[in-house]
């Protein structure tokens, strides 16, 4: 209906034709309305995976449970600096992937991308912030455990000058194995603090000799099923997204390694699932089983977490599906009250 001013007379139509015509109004009324839909508000579960909170989360919980398993107490600036300092890789890398998004869309991101774009001025003022509250907290961290970050970091910084600075090589199975970086990097950090607030048995001493200061025979079963657990969360997390390149490997650009290990993960998570089960029932008679019991239990419950959860993968959306992912690397909650 036009209700601009006209300069020629309204036209009057014939009654015949006004008693057939039904008013607009109630057409309007009778028709169906189509009203616009407000976007669903993220779940709990799939905020705390989009806010990038499910690693840092992660890499806290691991920190106290194994402090606890080798009988030490950290302060609470330990685990404090631990979550800060994930944080801030994990959304600069979310940022810094999503960056494409800027000149044109891209498909193949996922949800946790697209949300670090949006809001990427206010997480770029958070890092910031966060950037501020670790460095207050540095001073609380032990000298030995100071200069093995320094080492992680380093070797950190140079993978993710790989992976994003540019022009990176068309051909991506060139580049680094993610998956398996991220199996390196992250339980080497969780294990930091406790390696630098033990000293290394006469014993160590006279097998690995200097290589002692910075191993520890009795923490490297937990680091190891630990760091197999974070591996099988990454390859797991590549196959439910990008199901289509499984099922295709001409067509797919992942590293070899992580086509070779997505080719035959179930066999690996049930690699996993039983040596970390046969290490944490072999200890019981033994004086580690607090070392190495029961971080090996936990990484085994996480591992039969995986299977379950993939058979159950159709029923649940794809955020909710890698949030739940990072949630079944929390068992170490079940097992803290039995290392007091």
């Amino acid at each position: 209906m036009n209700f601009s001013p006209s300069n020629h007379p309204p036209h009057i139509p014939s009654p015949d034709r006004a008693q057939n015509r039904l008013p607009r109004s109630t057409s309007n009324i009778t028709g169906p309305q189509l009203l616009p839909q407000r976007p669903a508000r993220p779940s709990p579960l799939a905020l705390w995976h989009l806010l990038s909170l499910d690693a840092p989360t992660v890499a806290a919980l691991w920190t106290v449970f194994i402090a606890r398993c080798s009988r030490l107490t950290l302060p609470w600036t330990a685990p404090a600096s631990m979550f800060l300092a994930v944080w801030m890789i994990y959304a600069a890398d979310r940022l810094l992937d999503a960056r494409q998004l800027d000149t044109h869309p891209r498909h193949d991101l996922e949800a946790r991308h697209r949300f670090h774009h949006h809001h990427r001025s206010r997480f770029l003022t958070a890092i910031v912030l966060t950037a501020v509250a670790l460095a207050t907290l540095l001073h609380s961290i032990a000298p030995q455990a100071l200069h093995l970050y320094a080492l992680l970091a380093t070797l950190l910084a140079a993978w993710m000058v790989l992976i994003h600075v540019g022009p990176l090589p068309s051909d991506t199975t060139r580049r680094l194995p993610k998956e398996f970086a991220v199996g390196l990097f992250f339980p080497a950090a969780v294990f930091i603090p406790t390696l630098a607030r033990t000293t290394p048995s006469p014993a160590a001493l006279h097998l690995l000799g200097r290589s002692a200061t910075w191993l520890r025979p009795t923490l490297l079963p937990s680091a190891l099923f630990f760091a197999s657990v974070c591996t099988l969360n990454c390859l797991y997390l590549y196959v439910w997204e990008h199901p289509a390149e499984r099922l295709h490997p001409p067509h797919n650009t992942a590293h070899s390694t992580t086509r070779l290990a997505t080719v035959h993960l179930t066999h690996l998570t049930f690699a996993v699932l039983t040596l970390a089960t046969a290490a944490a029932i072999l200890c019981i008679p033994y004086n580690h089983a607090l070392t190495i019991g029961l971080p090996s239990l936990a990484c085994a419950l996480s591992a039969a977490a995986f299977l379950l959860l993939n058979a159950l993968r159709q029923r649940i959306s794809t955020l909710h599906l890698r949030a739940a992912a990072d949630l079944i690397l929390l068992t170490p909650i079940l097992f803290l009250p039995f290392t007091r």
